[in-house]
């Protein structure tokens, strides 16, 4: 399997799709968004992804905030409200992609807004759509955006294997096979023991689309361990700092650490390498120092028997290799033979 966004193969066999999730944290102001792109630029990432809605589109009025939202921002106030506070705002969308081609990194967004919000993206020709958990039981929204014929990523936080196939079917049905499916803990942040890791690997082995993680962990380990599992998409979120404002920031990457990650992540499949088990090209040339032969210990006379007492073991490793030495143990020597000297196989009777 394999699917193309702006170019950028994303399969099991290439690097790691990297989405680094600017989200919300612009907090509404579009020269903080502008340095999100940059940092996410500067810092490796394939894509750069913000959230498209109108807060009124998302939730109903007096909606409680979520736990995490109030234990982030330490305000109690309406979602409603909370939300409207750091929308994306129209006139944000033209610079922000102008600056993502600038660039060379993919923008994407994530429409919380639902029909009016996919139809908005769609006008700004985006190349792939990502759907956040909370819609993934939102069929009427999923089957419309599959309809484009766009690559569908969908994260999956509070689904079970169940409902994350009745999700694919939705998709699938409207001829659109192009879909990721992103393991998720909905949770901000996300503690490591409800990770679940083992899910991803389950969802590689039974569903038939590809798979990657949405990371909400504090660190950039659970991203790495993922991709090193095979995961072919990985998605995390960052802030140009922790301590700004807002619901995100405080389970967010800063751009070093953000930076860290795609490099440690990119490196992954150097380090996996093939499945064939052979010496590298610099350990052929280390064979002759570090392994060992079988040596003379002690001056042999031509006619004495090679015996334990005058042939062992020691580098370098040209010689005979070691595997023989109880083949040749009880040979005749057939010339003289100096002490401390790699046996040759001229060197005994046959």
């Amino acid at each position: 399997m394999k699917i193309i966004i702006e170019g950028k193969p994303i399969s099991y066999k290439d690097n790691p799709f990297i989405i680094a999730e600017a989200g919300v944290n612009h907090n509404g102001n579009l020269n903080l968004a502008l340095k999100l792109v940059d940092a996410a630029a500067n810092a490796g990432a394939d894509a750069v992804k913000f959230q498209t809605f109108k807060a009124n589109q998302v939730v109903i009025n007096n909606t409680e905030m979520a736990e995490y939202q109030k234990r982030n921002t330490k305000i109690t106030q309406n979602q409603q409200e909370m939300l409207k506070k750091i929308e994306l705002k129209e006139n944000f969308y033209y610079p922000i992609i102008h600056r993502c081609k600038k660039r060379k990194i993919t923008f994407l967004s994530t429409p919380h807004g639902g029909f009016e919000s996919i139809k908005f993206l769609q006008k700004l020709n985006i190349p792939a759509i990502k759907f956040g958990s909370g819609d993934l039981t939102n069929f009427p929204v999923l089957e419309y955006a599959a309809k484009l014929g766009l690559p569908i990523i969908l994260s999956t936080g509070m689904a079970t294997l169940k409902e994350v196939r009745r999700a694919i079917n939705v998709i699938k049905k409207t001829h659109n096979k192009k879909i990721i499916v992103l393991q998720a803990t909905t949770n901000y942040p996300c503690p490591l023991n409800e990770v679940n890791l083992n899910a991803m690997r389950a969802m590689m082995k039974k569903l038939d689309v590809l798979i990657g993680l949405s990371d909400h962990t504090l660190d950039i380990e659970v991203p790495i361990m993922a991709a090193t599992l095979g995961a072919c998409v990985i998605e995390k979120h960052f802030t140009l700092d922790k301590k700004l404002p807002g619901p995100d920031h405080k389970a967010s990457l800063d751009p070093h650490e953000l930076k860290n990650m795609v490099n440690k992540i990119k490196n992954i499949k150097t380090i996996l390498g093939s499945f064939i088990k052979k010496p590298s090209n610099s350990e052929l040339k280390m064979m002759r120092v570090v392994r060992k032969s079988i040596v003379s210990l002690s001056s042999i006379k031509k006619g004495e028997l090679l015996t334990t007492n005058n042939i062992g073991i020691k580098r370098p490793g040209n010689g005979i290799q070691p595997r023989y030495y109880y083949k040749i143990l009880g040979k005749k020597a057939s010339v003289n033979i100096k002490a401390d000297e790699l046996i040759q196989r001229r060197y005994y009777d046959k």
